[in-house]
């Protein structure tokens, strides 16, 4: 069977800008027979993330996770559909996701690598699994749980960069479910701004690109911060933490403003503000959800109850086409998404 595949087309270099022709669209070939435990399956959707930058250099800042080679299929967040099985546990018309799923239109994979989804969790919204119903929602949930130390009737006030992307959006709307009295988002477009006031639920949001952070900051967050969920690092991070409070809170979630510059994860903090925030007692830990295995599936179930309920509002951009997985890359490091970064492969 003939499928079309991406692979990686040559690297950007440590410093250099991801590019849609650091992609490379070919076809291959499956096997006509499935060996016991494998299933044929039908890519729906796959996922680009920031993290993935990474992964297009020799070696990664993640140890668990290993650098994309060249001329060979890249891998990522998939959905999809099994097609034909001879896997015990998974049958025709499953559907089935992965954290590394090749970037394929058709794949036969070992069933004991796929997990099944129910599409009654995200209301048929299959593409929730990538987003608020998977890995970036469990992401933000278990952080702000973990790290954030937030506490009801506190009256704290909780900062999130990177807010109108799919982790920042979340973890603003999370920490207002776990008793956050006031969230606040720094993102880079007026549209993302308004999105995160009159849709998601954020008190207040600053385009960085306008005006003075520090000083917008200072408006919105009168009482200092509190909990801070970086997605960013660079500049604004340490804006940020120059105005947090004593014994406050750094979620380091991400840091995507220093992924195409050879520097260090997490990267070190300018003398003055980690001088700041060690006098001020401020906590800044590194967050990998995968700490957290063993409680996917409550995480899973308490994103779904809210986002049933109403309370966890969900936003996408969607590009169509595997031919474009480069584009839509390329638009997650640029912030042109607003919300989960999707490419629809199939219905």
């Amino acid at each position: 069977m003939h499928v079309q595949r991406v692979v990686l087309n040559f690297r950007p270099g440590k410093t250099g800008n991801p590019v849609p022709e650091n992609f490379r669209m070919e076809e291959a070939n499956l096997p006509d027979k499935l060996n016991v435990g494998q299933v044929k399956v039908r890519t729906l959707y796959l996922s680009v993330d920031p993290y993935m930058r990474s992964r297009m250099n020799e070696t990664t800042f993640l140890e668990f996770m290993k650098p994309w080679e060249l001329s060979e299929v890249i891998d990522g967040g998939g959905v999809g559909v099994i097609e034909e099985s001879q896997h015990a546990n998974l049958a025709k018309g499953d559907f089935v996701t992965s954290f590394y799923w090749p970037w394929q239109t058709k794949a036969i994979l070992e069933g004991n690598t796929l997990e099944k989804v129910d599409p009654q969790l995200v209301d048929g919204h299959l593409s929730y699994f990538l987003g608020a119903i998977g890995m970036p929602g469990l992401t933000s949930f278990f952080a702000i749980k973990e790290k954030g130390h937030i506490r009801v009737g506190s009256n704290q006030t909780m900062v999130v960069s990177g807010a109108a992307g799919v982790c920042g959006s979340l973890a603003g709307q999370i920490g207002r479910l776990e008793g956050c009295s006031r969230v606040v988002g720094i993102c880079g477009t007026d549209e993302k701004c308004s999105i995160l006031v009159s849709e998601l639920g954020f008190d207040a949001a600053i385009n960085y690109k306008k005006g003075n952070v520090a000083e917008e900051l200072r408006k919105v967050c009168p009482s200092g911060v509190d909990v801070y969920f970086d997605n960013v690092g660079g500049d604004i991070s340490d804006t940020v933490i120059r105005q947090m409070n004593q014994n406050s809170h750094v979620i380091l979630c991400g840091q995507i403003s220093q992924y195409n510059k050879d520097v260090p994860y997490p990267a070190p903090l300018l003398p003055e503000v980690e001088s700041i925030r060690k006098t001020k007692n401020i906590t800044r830990e590194m967050f990998l959800v995968f700490d957290y295995t063993d409680r996917f599936e409550s995480g899973i179930l308490q994103l779904s109850q809210w986002f049933k309920e109403g309370k966890l509002k969900i936003r996408e951009t969607v590009i169509n086409g595997l031919e474009n997985m480069g584009v839509a890359f390329q638009s997650v490091m640029t912030g042109g998404n607003i919300g989960k970064q999707i490419v629809r492969i199939s219905e």
